[in-house]
């Protein structure tokens, strides 16, 4: 269980204490955007690996039962969260990596899921976080999927922040006319659904379809726990 939270810190610390803080902004002064870019992405795969590792190891440590009757609802919430996911990563956003520049583009760029929320990927990976959290209800997956969805949530704010302190007037038009939180925008008036619908179109959806349909059959055998 101690390499599984080791692991777990690791990954957390390399991720608040550095990316989206001043520190990054010096390292990658001194590094160069690329160079910081690799060295922090190999970084994270190596954190990422260690963490599974160590859950894979960890001994059962159960906290409360299992929760058979919510299985339905699990299904329904994974399957948002593979959308979300899926449709996120088809979708040109200023706030991943590489896209930064397109903020020139003013609020042309909140379109298709980003109208829904800036940071579909994060939200998706924060939901699927907390239903695995929920239904295993095991030491070891409160900390393997507790760091993720501490992860998923408090990036969203990091590169918010990061955004900010680097693009000044520029993020701040683009944030106005987007939302964190999925669908607040839309709530509030300042963008509309049927735009982002339509500008999703159908194939990014059912490529996400898909992949759940996938993991749904293959989850036993890959991960050793059949989900029927």
């Amino acid at each position: 269980m101690l390499n599984l939270v080791a692991a777990s810190a690791y990954f957390l610390l390399i991720h608040f204490g550095v990316s989206g803080t001043r520190l990054r902004d010096t390292l990658v002064l001194r590094l160069g955007e690329g160079p910081y870019r690799g060295a922090f992405a190999l970084a994270s795969v190596i954190g990422l690996v260690w963490m599974i590792y160590g859950y894979g190891h960890a001994p059962t440590v159960a906290l409360w039962a299992p929760l058979p009757g919510l299985r339905p609802a699990a299904f329904a919430l994974v399957f948002v969260a593979f959308l979300f996911v899926g449709i996120g990563l088809a979708t040109p956003s200023p706030t991943r990596v590489g896209m930064e520049s397109r903020l020139a583009q003013g609020t042309d760029m909140a379109r298709g899921m980003v109208r829904v929320t800036r940071h579909p990927f994060l939200w998706g990976v924060a939901l699927w976080s907390l239903v695995h959290l929920l239904m295993n209800g095991d030491l070891a997956s409160v900390i393997l999927f507790g760091s993720l969805l501490l992860l998923a949530l408090g990036g969203t704010a990091a590169i918010d922040a990061k955004r900010r302190r680097k693009f000044g007037d520029g993020w701040t038009r683009f944030a106005q006319t987007t939302s964190s939180v999925p669908f607040a925008a839309i709530l509030s008036g300042r963008n509309r659904i049927d735009s982002a619908l339509s500008e999703i179109g159908i194939v990014r959806p059912l490529v996400a379809v898909l992949a759940y349909a996938l993991i749904f059959y293959l989850h036993g055998r890959l991960f050793g726990a059949p989900l029927v």
